[in-house]
């Protein structure tokens, strides 16, 4: 079970590898975690491992795995580059299929590529990814032999390669920015004298576009090998067959005869701290990181286990302190967090804090996480900071017991690989939640408080901080940052006060109502029940899951009510109320309340619709309607909060239109609304202004005051004798609903015509092209179908020319849909990042794409692989408990028969190459669309 959640502010390329070990050794004679004895697990005589699981979430499914514990690090100095690339041909040619057949295979049996078939290089591992059907049998002995040709029987074709050199060069592309020139600095700082500073994934683009042959075939001859392999198989499976699949498959490969070792490399240790301070001009925020580094340990023991759950209580409470800090009306910093684990290698873990500083107060923000650390160092934390953190403890690892038989496969094949490559134990959840429950108890306050004395030490400190480069805006240096740190390593600061919150949300029960009318759904297995206040609710229960109840409703209407003068105080108004608390508990105050409790409530307001939704374990449903109730009836007034809200709004916004990425979605959003000001968009800092803490709580409550002005729905797994009673209670007061509030159409519409706007920002050779095809005609439901259902195959056909043949983007996306609100229209999309010489080329390719289907029409292959990832995908969501609830309030919504849900595989079924390409004729105009391109500065 993974339990390290890591912050979002660290750089992507760090955080896919993070990982959480701790730092202590194992003493002879301890007793050893058990591995979980429902996990077929063995070694081939050539060395390959496999781990097999049956597990039946969900139905019908397998989630096959080739783990490769090889990546970027073991390239040579020819091959920086080459890992990457040998994961990009494992799809373009190989033993049993040859160039572009293994996609489209996969594609005929309902495996999406990128969303379903999909791989990964980081720099010590590749994985592959193979979610596949496993009700047949042919299907299935394919998936074994595709992972088969993956770890032996690459083709690498010389043309092949050359293709693909575009597709990689684009990847590479697209990585370019401010986080990557920033990574290029500071990594070799902090990551000294290690090989890991010199091995990203993505490589050089010299190499890419010159390497021969022979560099990936070596790189692949001596990295992909058996003994250097996992496969995993989690799913819906026999799991005796599958391990005789395993053994005919893989038992063949060969390692090759002079074996290169695979050396697993570390973080040097530093005695003096290595310090990086970076700015780039597209950068967005300042973020302050230092990490103590150490050796990890492998968790084999017990008493190593009890451990690693010290330290999560210790990490619990230290991010609720540096979180409580927000919500002062001027916090120190943006966000603020710790974390245990790896920076990158797995032979090295840390103790890292960081923080997202205000621009104008750097110095601020880092004193405040060095002071809150320094804090816990000196004082330690308190019994009723304990008692929380257990109680939320014990409830993440008692709802991962009672869902251990609804667990998706996914998950657990993730465990099974980070078993193999990083030695994570995998006890299994029976074992952990009693453990969990016999030894939580004893885990004292003092065990608590000295986790941070075994990591705050002189030596194997790094250090860096990234930042934009703002007028006015002057970072510190080097020796200021390290003197900023050494003050608060000896600073005497007081102790927190502990803080006692009362658990009893109301003080007294609501007056309630009754349920006056009770019907059925049959079709849909749905009761209707409908309250003495209006209010009309469905209810659906299910097995799908063991501990979740999800629920929504909602009222039309939304921010488009709201008079123009009122638009931005609508806008946050949900914000506002969430970040202020309820009833008499401030934010953090609630947080602490609901200690060990499984619910999530959440009010909001969108454009067209109010409501609030959340999700409850079964045992904490009451729970979850008292906080539905209280904000119907108990919004509380927090100014601190909300000064809080709109500080940090502010110190966001203060350079985001520096990024490329988001300049070019503003502009964007203003172009297809036609810079309405209601039309979306980045907010500015005249905008925040505009936003009132007293208008925006007004707005809220006539949105959200009367329950019985809403249409609510509950799915999962109910007790209906218990829960229309507290629905009666919570849901059922106030006065009959005489609600007739209407969204309102604002008359924001896309240009028409052909438009064609360039954007120009940033200083990398990359672009982003935005294709709108718009409609303003009459909607019809089935016709929205088929315009969804003619974005999937433009998916296809788009790869196979942008992609594929020639070699333009990394990746290309279509969607189409149609829409009656606010006025009924319909719209294709079409989006890819690519160079910008390449721009023309690609449109008209695109183009031509779109006209070959409204001239040809579709071909019976295509028709096919969509029609059957429909239906597996329904396949899917007719057992989540999600899909239910969408799908029952969105017809009820629009007005549609809830008994027609169960028709949705028959319109799969009479789908035809002549509906797509009517609504393609009919509602894409290849003459007039909108089209805005992202080019760098230097081109304008």
């Amino acid at each position: 079970m993974k339990r390290t959640t890591w912050p979002k502010y660290v750089s992507l390329l760090l955080l896919s590898l993070l990982f959480n070990v701790p730092i202590w050794a194992q003493e002879e004679g301890e007793k050893l975690l058990p591995f979980e004895a429902d996990i077929r697990t063995g070694e081939l005589d050539n060395g390959l491992k496999y781990f097999i699981k049956k597990n039946s979430k969900p139905e019908d499914r397998v989630e096959l795995r080739l783990v490769v514990n090889a990546g970027s690090v073991l390239e040579d100095d020819d091959q920086q580059g080459l890992a990457h690339f040998t994961e990009h041909m494992a799809f373009n040619g190989s033993a049993h299929f040859d160039k572009n057949e293994l996609v489209s295979y996969l594609q005929s049996v309902g495996v999406k590529f990128g969303a379903h078939l999909n791989a990964y290089t980081s720099f010590d591992e590749t994985v592959y990814i193979l979610p596949i059907p496993s009700d047949d049998e042919e299907v299935l002995e394919q998936g074994l032999t595709i992972l088969e040709d993956w770890a032996g029987g690459l083709s690498f074709d010389k043309d092949e390669i050359d293709k693909e050199r575009g597709v990689v060069i684009e990847e590479w592309r697209l990585g370019q920015g401010a986080q990557t020139r920033m990574l290029q600095e500071y990594l070799p700082v902090i990551f000294k004298d290690s090989k890991y500073a010199e091995r990203l994934p993505i490589g050089k683009k010299e190499i890419l576009e010159s390497f021969e042959r022979d560099a990936i075939v070596r790189f692949y001859e001596d990295w992909y090998r058996p003994d250097l392999m996992a496969v995993v198989a989690v799913g819906d499976i026999d799991v005796d067959q599958m391990e005789e699949r395993i053994k005919t498959h893989f038992g063949g490969l060969a390692n090759p005869k002079s074996e290169r070792v695979r050396t697993n490399y570390d973080l040097p240790e530093n005695d003096e701290p290595l310090v990086a301070i970076t700015s780039d001009p597209e950068a967005t925020n300042i973020v302050f990181n230092i990490m103590y580094k150490s050796k990890s340990e492998d968790v084999t023991t017990e008493a190593q286990y009890r451990m690693s759950q010290i330290q999560s209580l210790f990490l619990g409470m230290m991010n609720q302190r540096l979180s409580d800090l927000l919500q002062q009306a001027n916090p120190p910093y943006l966000y603020a967090g710790t974390y245990i684990g790896s920076p990158v290698s797995r032979e090295t873990t840390a103790f890292s804090g960081y923080a997202v500083a205000k621009p104008g107060a750097i110095e601020e923000g880092v004193s405040q996480l060095l002071e809150e650390i320094r804090r816990v160092e000196l004082h330690g934390f308190n019994p009723s900071e304990l008692k929380t953190a257990k109680l939320n403890l014990l409830q993440a690892y008692e709802q991962a017991y009672l869902e251990r038989d609804k667990s998706q496969s996914s998950a657990l094949a993730d465990e099974l690989i980070r078993h193999f490559l990083e030695k994570e134990p995998v006890p299994g959840i029976t074992f952990e939640y009693n453990y969990i429950q016999e030894n939580l108890d004893g885990i004292t306050i003092d065990e608590v408080n000295a986790i941070i004395g075994q990591w705050i030490k002189p030596e194997n400190r790094v250090v860096y901080m990234t930042a934009p480069e703002l007028d006015g805006l002057t970072l510190p240096t080097a020796s200021e940052v390290l003197s900023w740190i050494a003050s608060y390593e000896q600073k005497d600061v007081e102790a927190n006060e502990e803080e006692i919150i009362d658990t009893d949300l109301l003080k007294e029960l609501p007056k309630g109502g009754k349920v006056v009318s009770t019907s059925t759904i049959d079709e849909i297995d749905t009761k209707v029940i409908v309250l003495s206040n209006g209010a009309k609710v469905y209810l659906k229960s299910t097995e799908f899951q063991n501990d979740q109840i999800l629920f929504s409703g909602y009222r039309s209407g939304g921010i488009s009510v709201a008079p123009d003068s009122l638009f931005w105080s609508a806008s946050f108004a949900s914000n506002v109320v969430s970040l202020s608390g309820i009833g008499d508990y401030s934010y953090t105050q609630l947080q602490k309340a609901l200690a060990g409790v499984s619910i999530g409530v959440s009010p909001y307001i969108s454009e067209l619709s109010s409501g609030i939704q959340g999700n409850a374990s079964p045992k904490d449903v009451e729970t979850m309607l008292q906080l539905t109730y209280m904000y119907f009836n108990q919004v509380r007034k927090d100014e601190e909060a909300f000064q809080s809200l709109i500080q940090r709004n502010k110190a966001i916004l203060e350079n985001v239109l520096s990024n490329p990425s988001y300049y070019f979605q503003d502009k964007q959003a203003r172009i297809m609304s036609q810079n309405h000001f209601r039309g979306g968009g980045i907010p500015s800092m005249e905008d925040l202004d505009q936003v009132d803490m007293n208008e925006a709580i007004a707005f809220f409550q006539s949105q959200l005051s009367q329950p019985g002005d809403f249409t609510y729905c509950f799915v999962g797994n109910l007790d209906e004798e218990t829960l229309i009673p507290l629905i009666e209670q919570y849901l059922g007061g106030g006065e009959q609903s005489t609600d007739s509030q209407h969204w309102v159409d604002r008359g924001i519409r896309p240009p028409s015509g052909l438009v064609d706007e360039k954007v120009y920002k940033g200083t990398e050779e990359q672009s982003t092209v935005v294709m709108s095809f718009q409609s303003e005609k009459k909607y019809k439901r089935a016709d929205s179908y088929y315009m969804r259902s003619l974005g999937e195959v433009l998916d296809i056909q788009l790869i196979e020319i942008l992609r594929e043949e020639k070699s333009g983007v990394y990746g290309v996306g279509a969607s189409g849909s149609g829409s009656r609100s606010p006025y009924d229209h319909y719209s294709m999309q079409i989006q890819f990042p690519c160079g910008p010489q390449n721009v023309d080329t690609l449109v008209h390719a695109a183009i031509g794409v779109v006209k070959n289907i409204q001239e040809n029409g579709v071909s019976d292959e295509n028709l096919n692989k969509i029609k059957e990832a429909q239906r597996r995908d329904l396949e899917l969501n007719w057992k989540e408990n999600s899909f239910w609830l969408g799908v029952i309030l969105s017809y009820d919504k629009n007005g549609f028969d809830l008994t027609k849900i169960t028709e949705l595989e028959d319109r799969i079924e009479d789908l035809s190459a002549k509906d797509i390409q009517k609504v393609a004729k009919k509602y894409v105009d290849t003459d007039a669309y909108i089209k805005v391109v992202l080019y760098p500065d230097t081109l304008e």
